[in-house]
């Protein structure tokens, strides 16, 4: 049996095209967010014009200041092309679209990122909801990975991360702003 393994490795690597929260096209990179010294919040979703997808990506992007308050930046992923997530963008929050967003989403159309973080369906070709923290250091600090039916939580990520930034160790529960135990 191989090691699965990924949390307190290196993250894999990966550079993406992207629809930026200009709008424009760009591409996001794993070592661009290590450079500027900064926690990578990378999560995966199914795809677009969804009905659970949007809610977290609109949580998430309504909640963008708080993470770059911790030096953290977020970027969003799918199967599609950046294209849809262009058209998806450009649609009102009221048409079951996400409207302007504050962070990146990025399009793995070859799957290879998605393959990589362990979260393809292969069967389907789209990505389960994963969500991964990554430290300056390009380590993998967190990983989580859920049923598609089910969204993420936007203050458990912002807790786990401020927990990590803690560089103690946090019990079950723990709060920011509490203290960590002394051992």
């Amino acid at each position: 049996m191989t090691d699965k393994r990924m949390v307190a490795k290196q993250a894999p690597r990966f550079e993406m095209n992207a629809v930026m929260p200009n709008k424009e096209f760009g591409k996001v990179k794993l070592n661009d967010m290590m450079s500027e010294d900064k926690y990578t919040v990378l999560f995966f979703y199914p795809m677009d014009f969804t009905f659970v997808c949007p809610t977290e990506i609109q949580a998430m992007s309504d909640r963008y200041d708080e993470f770059e308050d911790l030096d953290a930046e977020i970027i969003g992923v799918s199967t599609d092309t950046i294209h849809t997530h262009k058209a998806w963008i450009n649609t009102s929050r009221e048409d079951n679209g996400l409207g302007d967003l504050n962070y990146p989403l990025a399009a793995d159309t070859n799957h290879q990122i998605s393959r990589d973080y362990g979260v393809l369906d292969e069967g389907e070709g789209v990505a389960l909801r994963g969500l991964f923290i990554i430290s300056p250091e390009g380590e993998l600090v967190y990983s989580v990975v859920t049923h598609n039916d089910v969204g993420r939580d936007v203050d458990e990520t912002l807790r786990v991360l401020q927990a990590l930034q803690t560089g103690g160790l946090c019990p079950a529960n723990w709060k920011p702003g509490e203290e960590t135990l002394n051992i």
